[in-house]
């Protein structure tokens, strides 16, 4: 079961269920894994709970890059990247998802390459820059396309992308 139920056509955040993320994150609270590190950092991150989870997204990177692989690493930054987003620190989560994206696409790591512009799209939108959360967003959709993706994943860009659309400015007719 996921605990994602959807996606909040206004913020592009995900809807989840309280209650189960809070359950989740007791089972796993002890468990020192990356993965479990990772899930904990998210469950974290959509219960409110930011400054835990921030501190634990910094202990997530540094676990990756001493016992994990670049795209684990990868992985790291963008979750850390999101925290910063959520507490408003727009320009320095653009520069790690910008980055995080340019490294996955430059290795052709595309899952990571959508993951990283989808959030980058997010964080921007969040920011009122609705030009690039669109091209952001639809360079996702791209990636996402081209690694293979399900309809799901791809439906979740189109709706965010169709969001952005909505905060464009009218074009001025002559």
């Amino acid at each position: 079961m996921s605990l994602i139920q959807g996606y909040d056509r206004e913020t592009l955040r995900e809807l989840v269920d309280l209650d189960a993320c809070a359950e989740r994150l007791a089972e796993i609270e002890a468990q020192r894994s990356l993965p479990a590190l990772l899930e904990r950092v998210w469950l974290l991150k959509v219960l409110g709970r930011l400054d835990e989870s921030l501190a634990l997204a910094d202990e997530a990177v540094r676990q990756a890059r001493m016992a994990g692989t670049r795209k684990d690493v990868l992985r790291a930054r963008v979750l850390h990247a999101t925290i910063l987003q959520y507490r408003g620190a727009h320009a320095a989560a653009e520069q790690e998802l910008a980055t995080c994206a340019a490294e996955a696409e430059g290795q052709r790591w595309l899952s990571i390459a959508a993951f990283a512009h989808q959030h980058h799209g997010k964080n921007a939108y969040d920011a009122g820059d609705y030009d690039t959360a669109r091209e952001s967003l639809k360079r996702s959709l791209f990636l996402r396309r081209e690694s293979g993706a399900d309809d799901s994943e791809l439906e979740t860009a189109l709706l965010a992308i169709e969001a952005a659309e909505r905060h464009r400015p009218a074009q001025l007719v002559g």
